[in-house]
């Protein structure tokens, strides 16, 4: 129902509601029935069944399902110990675990941040004036409108008294807007301009009424919002999608071998059910179940790295995803600016412009004092002694230069003495107050609007200059109040107040703006240096955005602003096509900024969208990254978010963009390592298959070689540092592969030295004759084993750097060679202890059967160190740092 267009009689009677008495309790009961509680609708939590299912869903994890089903199928039959199906199902456990748990602590740390916009509010309730929680109003309660209040629910205004309200946080206009019971709009009109409505969320920030709740809950402005979100789907992230991409292809690789490997052994006579449990064997060990885990393990750090820096991550892909963003879409008004209007200059006439940061002279102070004089802004010292400016933005802005200039408020009322005041309109534009002057009679100080103030004749030559001045002026965006004075003898009737709003003598003016964060400047170069463009999406006018955005190097000479209106008559196709041209957008709506969220994703780049008001959050939940304000966020946009900052600082998204591009560069390691690692065991367990050598190593060695070789140290890769330019590269593309720069072919060229030493060893053992022992097939298993498990533990040496190993240090990852020395150890303690040794078909050795399985461990260390020299010292290398992985 447009209750705007509705006189305050029509509305009361539609809503059976009197302004005087207010609801009786019958009444207020049976509403609360019939709409329920004035709350969002909260959305259902899954059960943990169904958090376990959605992690379960992962491809790679399903094939290690079914190994455990067939493992403990084949160990039934054959009697043997379950040690391989019970490590598989803990690796899948543990992945499980840690999932759930990290995003139970996100949810805890956003539950802790939540608090309630405004918990209790005055309403008039069978003729008595009381106190109420928010969530027990109803349509038709007469709320009491105070400065400072926070709107409870939608309402129509019934009386008004220079009433003001802020709703950036709905609108994304920084400037209050003025309301009046008494105006009735026609027609379609936009929230913003609903003069006689306010909103829920919105604060007053001058003046007091009466307003009749017209919507609580789902149905106010707010509630329709928060509903919106709800069919806005949140798509799978780019590295979702690519390690989806990867499970997917490494699962049909292992499912391949283990088919091609079962078929080799029925052609040669092997038993049916022990090349069953060959071929799952090689599926898990194919398979890097270690994957997932260390991608977790990755992201949980990346989690608290940026947890220290005010970064709270809600959902762990956003991670990584921020770490890869090329686009941050940016609200303005409180993200990009302080939400603060502040003066800026300020001009005497006859005198030169000075900026607020200058000293003032004599005659400047004297001026701030008469402006001081003319405002209702007041100023409360908190408990730390720290200033709060109540009331109007621009008189805050008065008041709080005043005081950040020496002077007090209080000393100043007394000296000048207010008698009279004409409050603010927006058709008058301006307001008058009258002050006792010291000398005798009084002074009449009047300002606003300086076409509006009705001044003196004034030569043609001083109007030219002073209207030179304000463009000047408003040429910056800056907003221009003028001041002007004259003396009066008599103090005029109430009745007649209005007469002295005349024949004023121009004082000055002074040029207001709601200033851009610093941090937020210095923050968008970083982004831009990286690569990272900024993009500003603004309710407020296109001349202040546009200006703020020069200010903020974000608008260049090459690009340009665009207003909600014009950007409407654009079809979807249009704005892809001409997108890159556009870096401010304003005066939007909020499926405004969708469009513009998915036109760049069209391009292929990845979006990050920043807010603090519930009309941001729908752009949030669509963009690759929704970061919403902690402090003065919504909950809805929180709600919506990936990811809050806690100390509302743009300039963080910057440190956690770099700490999400360490997280990209290590899970790339993290593939590296186990890929070479896997497909070497795949390729090896084929070939020996294809020649007739048999079982090259048993399933519960592979097993072994897979969590000691491979997991453990590989678990470590999480925590490792990145290269310090980093941030200098440009960011990785939503379709680039995670095997881009020539990671591909390292992988292979290491895999093949990988696989061949292991072959060599085992040939060694089981064919040449060395030393006092004979050759046998238990010396190549053996030797074998031993070499698979060392060069994947040394491999991780290779992968953590394309600089040589001997330039990094112990120190950058400690834990790191810890554990490759104690995985290193613990397979020699597998083959010397003869208890171990014999459980698991392995066979004593001698020392130069070790010397050899050391000698060829190294190997493709070497082939490594020596690709890396080439490439390092190449003009064309093909192969980027892995770590550097941002060209």
């Amino acid at each position: 129902m447009k209750w705007y267009e509705k006189n305050k009689t029509e509305v009361l009677e539609e809503l059976r509601s009197n302004m005087e008495l207010g609801l009786s309790s019958e009444k207020i009961e049976e509403r609360q029935l019939k709409h329920g509680k004035n709350e969002f609708a909260k959305a259902e939590k899954p059960s943990l069944i169904k958090r376990v299912f959605h992690h379960l869903k992962d491809i790679s994890t399903i094939v290690l399902i079914i190994a455990v089903v067939m493992s403990f199928m084949l160990s039934l039959r054959h009697k043997e110990s379950f040690i391989e199906p019970l490590v598989i199902l803990s690796i899948i456990v543990m992945n499980l675990i840690l999932a759930i748990t990290q995003e139970g602590k996100a949810e805890k740390a956003l539950e802790s941040l939540a608090d309630l916009n405004s918990p209790s509010c005055l309403v008039i309730r069978d003729g008595i004036r009381q106190e109420i929680d928010t969530v027990e109003l109803v349509p038709g309660d007469i709320m009491v409108i105070e400065t400072g209040s926070l709107i409870s629910a939608d309402a129509r205004i019934l009386e008004s008294n220079s009433l003001m309200v802020d709703e950036s946080s709905l609108t994304g206009e920084s400037e209050p807007l003025e309301k009046n019971g008494l105006a009735i709009p026609e027609g379609k009109v936009p929230i913003a301009e609903q003069s006689n409505m306010l909103f829920s969320g919105c604060l007053v920030t001058a003046g007091n009424g009466i307003a009749v709740v017209t919507e609580t809950g789902m149905n106010t402005q707010i509630g329709k919002i928060a509903g919106f979100l709800e069919n806005t789907k949140k798509g799978k992230t780019p590295l979702q999608q690519r390690l989806d991409k990867v499970g997917m292809n490494i699962s049909t690789i292992a499912i391949i071998s283990a088919v091609i490997l079962f078929i080799i052994g029925m052609i040669q006579g092997s038993d049916f059910w022990n090349m069953m449990l060959l071929a799952v064997s090689l599926a898990v060990a194919a398979v890097p179940e270690t994957l997932s885990l260390i991608v977790t393990l990755t992201l949980s750090n990346g989690v608290k790295n940026m947890v220290k820096k005010n970064a709270l991550i809600r959902k762990l892909p956003a991670v990584e995803t921020l770490g890869n963003t090329s686009i941050i879409c940016s609200d303005k008004t409180g993200t990009l600016t302080q939400n603060r209007m502040s003066i800026k200059r300020l001009c005497l006439y006859g005198e030169n412009p000075v900026k607020d940061s200058d000293e003032f002279s004599q005659n400047q102070i004297e001026f701030l004092k008469m402006l001081a004089c003319a405002s209702n802004a007041l100023i409360q010292i908190d408990e730390d002694g720290s200033p709060q400016y109540i009331g109007d933005a621009t008189e805050t802005a008065i008041i709080r230069l005043f005081h950040e200039k020496g002077l007090d408020k209080d000393q100043i009322e007394e000296q000048y003495p207010r008698v009279a005041e004409i409050p603010f309109s927006s058709e008058r534009k301006m307001m008058t107050v009258i002050i006792e002057d010291p000398k005798g009679g009084y002074l009449v100080l009047t300002k606003g609007a300086l076409d509006r103030l009705p001044f003196n004749k004034i030569s043609l030559e001083n109007k030219n200059k002073i209207q030179k001045l304000h463009d000047s002026f408003a040429h910056d965006a800056l907003r221009v109040i003028a001041l002007g004075i004259k003396h009066i003898d008599v103090l005029p009737s109430e009745d007649e107040l209005e007469s002295v709003e005349k024949d004023l003598d121009f004082s000055g003016i002074v040029g207001l703006i709601d200033p851009p964060r610093p941090e937020a400047i210095k923050a968008i170069k970083s982004a831009k240096k990286a690569g990272i463009r900024t993009i500003m999406i603004t309710g407020d006018h296109a001349a202040t955005a546009a200006a703020i955005a020069k200010e903020l190097c974000i608008l260049s000479e090459d690009q340009k602003a665009i207003t909600g209106s014009d950007l409407e008559e654009m079809t979807d196709e249009e704005l892809a096509a001409s997108i890159e041209d556009y870096s401010v957008y304003a005066r939007v709506a909020p499926a405004d900024k969708i469009r513009i969220v998915e036109a760049w994703q069209k391009k292929g780049e990845v979006v990050a969208m920043t807010g603090d008001g519930v009309n941001d959050a729908p752009a949030l939940k669509a963009a690759d990254v929704g970061i919403a304000m902690g402090k003065t966020g919504t909950e809805v946009a929180k709600s919506a978010s990936d990811m809050i900052l806690t100390d509302d600082n743009f300039a963080t998204i910057v440190e956690a963009v770099h700490e999400g591009r360490k997280v990209y560069s290590n899970i790339r390691k993290t593939i590296y390592f186990l890929l070479v690692c896997n497909l070497s065991e795949i390729f090896v367990m084929l070939f020996a298959q294809i020649v007739g050598w048999g079982v090259l190593v048993t399933p519960v060695m592979l097993l072994l070689i897979n969590v000691l070789g491979d997991g453990i140290p590989g678990l470590q890769l999480s925590k490792e540092e990145s290269d310090p330019r980093i941030m200098e590269s440009m960011p990785v593309k939503r379709t680039e592969s995670l095997f881009s720069g020539g990671l591909l072919h390292v992988i292979i060229q290491q895999t093949a030295i990988c696989s061949l030493v292991v072959l060599a060893a085992y040939y060694v053992g089981s064919y040449l004759n060395i030393g006092i022992q004979n050759p046998s097939d238990e010396i190549g298993q053996t030797l074998a084993f031993i070499v698979l498990g060392w060069t994947s533990i040394l491999h991780i040496l290779t992968v953590r750097s394309r600089k040589s190993i001997f330039k990094r240090t112990f120190l950058d990852n400690p834990s790191l060679v810890i554990s490759m020395a104690c995985m290193l150890l613990a397979l020699v303690i597998i083959v010397i202890v003869p208890s171990i040794r014999t459980a698991l078909g392995l066979t004593k050795i001698e020392l130069h059967h070790w010397l050899i399985a050391l000698g060829l461990s190294i190997v493709p260390t070497i082939v490594a160190e020596i690709r890396k020299f080439i490439d390092n010292h190449s003009e064309n290398s093909e192969y980027e740092e892995l770590e550097y992985s941002y060209k």
